[in-house]
């Protein structure tokens, strides 16, 4: 049976990666709304519908290490300009192990399919769940071959007092004894401390590419 990227996130979940042999595994699309290219020591997979032969050829055409090709800021451009989607960032992809019982923190579910941060999360998830706390909002949703996300943000006056690694924590409670997978951008120092605090591990990068709005 074939390898699917579901297949490589569950055993990176797990610590088991694939081989740190440089090489580039070139998968298939889970569903048409997540394309991208993940990163994981000296191996990457680029998840995409488009020809593999383009994927490859684009590769083979950048004059950089080769370890570091698919994240090249030109092949995610190529990228970009041949399947007319975006992209904000590359991602560190952290995992965290379910934990057991209830979360420490006090939280209340949010059921209004209208509230903004349901919104927002479902152009990216499926399966959306929120919950808020005093000062703060947790997201878990099904994001990329169907992993389980989480996503927490924290309001500025309640800042610097652990309630995101309460929420990242909680976050590992809620799963349903499944592992719960978070991306932050390099530069958001503060979520990846609170995340880290909370006991999830970094295991590759990530750039997630979706399809435009209309009109964008």
């Amino acid at each position: 049976m074939s390898e699917t990227l579901r297949d490589i996130l569950d055993a990176a979940a797990r610590g088991v990666f694939p081989p740190a042999d440089g090489s580039v595994t070139v998968l298939p699309q889970c569903c048409p709304r997540d394309a991208g290219v993940i990163a994981f020591t000296a191996h990457s997979v680029v998840f995409t519908d488009e020809d593999p032969a383009w994927v490859r050829r684009s590769l083979d055409r950048l004059d950089c290490d080769t370890l570091a090709a698919p994240m090249n800021a030109r092949f995610l451009a190529a990228f970009a300009e041949r399947t007319g989607r975006r992209t904000d960032t590359i991602d560190v992809m952290t995992v965290g192990a379910p934990l057991p019982g209830e979360p420490a923190l006090r939280l209340e579910e949010i059921g209004d399919p209208d509230h903004p941060r349901v919104v927002s999360s479902r152009r990216r998830r499926d399966e959306v769940r929120v919950w808020t706390a005093r000062g703060g909002v947790l997201v878990l949703g099904r994001g990329v071959a169907g992993r389980l996300e989480a996503a927490v943000e924290v309001d500025e006056g309640v800042r610097h007092r652990g309630l995101g690694r309460a929420l990242a924590a909680a976050a590992r409670r809620l799963s349903g004894g499944e592992p719960v997978w978070a991306q932050i951008s390099p530069g958001n120092a503060r979520s990846l401390r609170a995340f880290q605090a909370a006991g999830y591990l970094p295991v590759g990068s990530e750039a997630l590419f979706t399809a435009r709005a209309e009109g964008r």
